[in-house]
Order: C-alpha cells, then structure tokens, then sequence
C-alpha cells in the first residue's frame, strides 16, 4: 500500500473515500471539519447523528456517496469514541478500521483527515490493517487491497517515514509469525534474518548446531535433538555511528520455535497448528531490529532468537532427561513442553557473554499467563526496577498493554531438583511467575525483564482493525525502548 501526504483544503482531497473522523454527540458546532462538511453536504452530517444512524461510536462508518462540493467520490463518518478517551493507540485502531471496513466495499484509495499530532500512529494503523494472513490462497478474485493511503493536513514527511517503517516492521512480524511450520522450519527462518539483516545494513550471523555444541547449548541442543529439522542461533546486530549512552548493549532475545509440538509431553490437537506462531517473540525481535536500523538509537542492540523445532521423534528428549547450559548449570526437563525456557536460557547467557548490559526477552513462554491477564496484557517480570520502568514506559508509549508480575523469591522453591541444578517446571500454581524465575536464574547480576506475550501473540477472531491471526506485539514496545534511552 503506497502512503501519501495530502497538504490541502479537504474539499480538495484526491481519493475514492474521504474519511473525517468524528466523536459521541459531536453533531457540527460552529467550526471545524464536521461543520464544514456539513455546510457542503446540505446538512448530511447533522442529519446521521439527529437520526441515530451514527452516534460516533469507536469503529462506525457512515458513507455518503457523491458529496456536493468534495473532489473525493464519497465521504465518510468515521466514529472515534468519546474524545476525552482518544489517544495515539487510538487514532492507530482507527486508520485500521477505516482500511479494514472500506477495502470490504472494493475502494482502492482513502484519504483521511487525522490531528497530525498522530500522522505516524495513523499511518501505522493503515498498514496494520491491510495486511491479510492469505497469502497462500490461489484465488486472486477474493483478495481486495487499498492501494494508496493519504493523510489530509500539514504533516510531516518525517511522521510518514516512521509510520511506514514501524508498521511495515510489525507487519514483518506477522508475515514470519504466520508461516506454517512446514515453510518456516529453523534454517528458513535464518534466511529470512539473513535477508533482512542485508536489505536493513545490519550484521547479521547464524550459529549452527555444530558451532552451539562447541560452546556447549546443551539445554537449546536437547530441545532440538527430536527433530529433522536443525537448529540455529541467529544473532543481528546494529551498532550506533555515536553512541550517546556510553556502554549500554541492550540484548533483544526472543524465542523462537518454528512449531511446537510439545515433544514427548505432546499437546492436545486441539488449536495445535496456532504452534506455528511460537516463534512470535523471535519475530518480534528481529522486525525491531529492521525498524532501528532506519530509526537509529543512540544504544547497541543485539538480538538473538534460538530457533528451533520441538518434535517427538525417536531421538527426542524424554522427561527425566538431565541437561547442562551453556551457564554450566544442569536442569533436570520434567516436561518437554516447556522447551522455550530452555533455549532462551542457552540464549540469554549467550547474550551476557556477547556484552549485553541490558536484556530483554520476548517469548510466547506460558499459557499461564493467558490464565492470569486473558488476551488484554502482556505479562512483564523483571529483577531490576528501573530496567522494568523503562519497559512498561515504552509499552504504553506504543499503545501495547503490559503488566507487571511478581517474582518473589519463594517462588524459586518449585524449580528445586533432587538430581540437578534446576528443573525446568514447578507446580501448576504460578505457573507463568516460575518460567520467568527459571530464566531469571541464567542472566546473573544483569539488568533483565521478560516479557511473556502467550496471550496477546494471536487474534484468534478478526478485529474491525487488525485480522485474525499473529498480532506483532511487543515490537512497537521494543522499538520505542531503544530510541527512548
């Protein structure tokens, strides 16, 4: 989809639909655009709100086809709430209702009139909500696309370049997230960073499983050790040209399980295939890294997703088994289902021995989490207060909804093994607070949050503005993180 800018009167406007964003009980007063647009069309607007056909709530669309004294061949009412609710979060959800609704009715171009204040969100919002989970299906007749996108109003051409990067980047996220575990297996995965890492001007290096035995990954290692499929260790990296935080690396792990089976403690079947999104917080990453590398932060960033996919072949890991991290320590795997604390473990202590000073991973580690804050918030534990700050203030900067969790020490008590350093489950109580105090025990002294996204990584329905399927969270949050410190 192309993104304009449309610096003239709305009258003036070029496009299929004009889309004025409208609130609850804001019938034309005696200014602005809904006023002025009113007078135009003989009283259209006043008359949809007087006659209850649209009130303005969040999401309704009200068209008008051929409006008196407008180039754009229709117009269109836009509902936007309350307005002392509405924010950049927003106006995204906005631009993605008014894509999502309008290209249903076959229109190819929408101009909308958006507070410039949040250019960049509605531009965001655009992309989000064209992007479709189709991509396999052969028949071209059922696609339908909004070709171009404009903004009316005196915005600038930097909010378009940061619109387009960071909702291109989410997107990217969905695009990877969405692949079937057949199309994306480890080493595919690693071609597609590889790919990016050179289109974006980063570094790019894959670690295979000879190289990961060398060092000793055994907990990655044995996660991997059922499938045909060999795993990797992708590691990007963006370096600033003049660091303005003098010896800040912040370390970006995200997990990635191209698909998940559960291994020998196999999953129920039931929405099993949504497992080819468990490499979600691995997406997540590298499309922030595709975003920083335009946006350029000040910091270092490195990310690193250990890729891999858990299978119950013949040469699988049993529960039982007894492994030894990359950190030295040994963990006894009760349960071969929870595989992505062990390879985010090999993973964050990889990352401390890179230089990393700050680390924060993103996994799609628990259903717990999903048990405890639904599909509304993500789940954040963190051993350093101000590292989490940071992170809960990046999330709301980018409209992405975390919460804090506890990570009390007495928690740690259920992941004593009798036969090893650790296990790698505790009881079903807590069971997303002792995943995170599992990871927690292989970043040391350093600065760590973790971001657990199981319940917020799939739209399981259709949203008015985002489709079903992979969400991209956490890379807005990600992204506003490096830029902000």
């Amino acid at each position: 989809m192309e993104l304009r800018i449309q610096n003239r009167p709305i009258e003036e406007a070029d496009a299929d639909v004009l889309v004025l964003p409208a609130f609850e009980k804001d019938a034309p007063r005696e200014a602005g655009v809904l006023k002025q647009a009113d007078q135009l069309t003989a009283g259209w607007v006043e008359e949809v709100y007087a006659s209850g056909e649209f009130t303005g709530k969040f999401g309704e669309i009200a068209l008008l086809h051929r409006p008196a004294g407008f180039a754009a061949r229709r117009l269109a009412l836009a509902g936007c709430g309350k307005p002392g609710k509405f924010d950049a979060a927003q106006m995204r959800k906005i631009a993605g209702t008014v894509v999502r609704n309008l290209k249903g009715r076959s229109v190819r171009s929408i101009a909308l009139v958006a507070d410039v204040a949040y250019a960049a969100e509605a531009f965001e919002g655009a992309l989000l909500g064209e992007f479709e989970p189709d991509r396999y299906k052969t028949d071209e007749t059922e696609k339908k696309s909004v070709e171009v996108f404009s903004l009316v109003g005196a915005v600038d051409e930097a909010a378009l370049a940061r619109g387009r990067v960071i909702g291109e980047s989410q997107n990217f996220t969905r695009e990877l997230a969405n692949e079937p575990g057949n199309r994306l297996p480890p080493f595919v995965l690693a071609e597609r960073a590889r790919a990016m890492a050179a289109g974006a001007g980063l570094e790019c290096e894959v670690l295979d499983q000879d190289r990961m035995r060398q060092l000793g990954m055994g907990a990655l290692l044995g996660v991997a050790q059922g499938s045909a499929e060999p795993p990797c260790m992708i590691v990007v990296r963006y370096r600033p040209e003049k660091p303005a935080a003098e010896g800040v690396h912040l370390g970006l792990i995200g997990k990635g399980v191209t698909f998940d089976t559960g291994g020998i403690s196999i999953k129920p079947s039931e929405r099993m295939e949504e497992m080819r999104a468990d490499m979600a917080g691995g997406a997540a990453v590298l499309a922030a890294m595709r975003a920083l590398a335009v946006l350029k932060p000040s910091i270092a960033v490195t990310a690193l997703v250990p890729a891999v996919e858990n299978m119950p072949g013949g040469r699988a890991q049993r529960p039982g088994d007894i492994v030894k991290s990359l950190s030295g320590k040994t963990i006894e795997v009760l349960n071969t289902d929870a595989e992505g604390r062990l390879i985010l473990a090999d993973a964050l202590t990889y990352a401390t021995q890179l230089g990393c000073t700050h680390l924060v991973d993103v996994a799609t580690l628990t259903g717990a989490i999903a048990v405890a804050l639904g599909n509304v918030n993500a789940g954040a534990f963190s051993n350093h207060d101000a590292l989490l700050e940071r992170v809960l203030g990046a999330g709301r900067a980018a409209g992405e909804k975390i919460w804090p969790m506890p990570l009390d020490e007495e928690y740690r008590e259920q992941l004593k093994s009798v036969f090893a350093d650790i296990q790698n489950i505790g009881t079903r109580y807590g069971g997303a607070i002792t995943a995170a105090m599992f990871l927690k025990e292989f970043v040391g002294e350093t600065p760590w949050a973790h971001l657990d996204i199981a319940g917020t990584d799939w739209v399981a329905e259709a949203k008015p503005f985002l489709a079903k399927g992979p969400s991209g969270v956490a890379v807005r949050t990600l992204i506003h993180l490096a830029l902000a410190w």
